[in-house]
């Protein structure tokens, strides 16, 4: 098995040991951001029971609204794929942006110009200060590996942590199939 360190644009699997925080547990981040600074990311398989028209009334829209982590989650953020259509988008990974204009966004959205699949948005993002992913990636608190999603957005969030540890393999087969309570085994 090859380890990978964590790097812009790569995704974060919470190692199963990871039992007791709500934000993180069974999570898969995408690094959006990780240099010497600081690292972001947004946690892509934990849907809330929000859509972006319960958030942002005047947004003709209902698409699904994800925990992106415990920091700032008073805001929202998106990733998408259309940076074409946004101003000001940031790049992640081939294909893949973050951010933009806002104004610009909403007027696609209105128009149906947007699909679901083009775009996911969050409440809250997940943050580490200096040196401080580097440091729970060396505690074996995630495990990293490259976004080989061609559409990130079509993944299946009930599954998707699940899936991350199969393809692992080894000790982590017993852990994909566990409850998410082990309690209840």
């Amino acid at each position: 098995m090859i380890f990978l360190k964590p790097s812009k644009g790569r995704l974060l699997i919470a190692e199963p040991s990871i039992l007791g925080d709500l934000s993180f547990n069974r999570s898969i981040i995408l690094l959006t951001e990780h240099d010497k600074e600081s690292s972001i990311g947004f946690i892509i398989n934990k849907p809330l029971k929000y859509s972006l028209q319960d958030l942002i009334p005047e947004i003709n829209c209902d698409f699904k609204i994800y925990q992106g982590g415990p920091v700032d989650q008073d805001n929202l953020y998106f990733i998408h794929k259309i940076p074409d259509l946004l101003p000001n988008s940031i790049e992640v990974t081939k294909g893949l942006y973050w951010g933009g204009d806002f104004k610009e966004l909403s007027h696609l959205l209105n128009q149906g110009i947007v699909k679901n699949e083009d775009i996911r948005f969050f409440l809250g993002y997940s943050g580490w200060g200096k040196g401080q992913l580097n440091t729970e990636w060396e505690s074996e608190s995630w495990l990293v590996a490259e976004n080989k999603y061609q559409n990130i957005f079509n993944t299946q969030h009930k599954t998707l942590w699940k899936e991350n540890l199969m393809e692992l393999g080894g000790k982590y087969l017993i852990w994909a199939n566990a409850p998410v309570d082990p309690s209840l085994n």
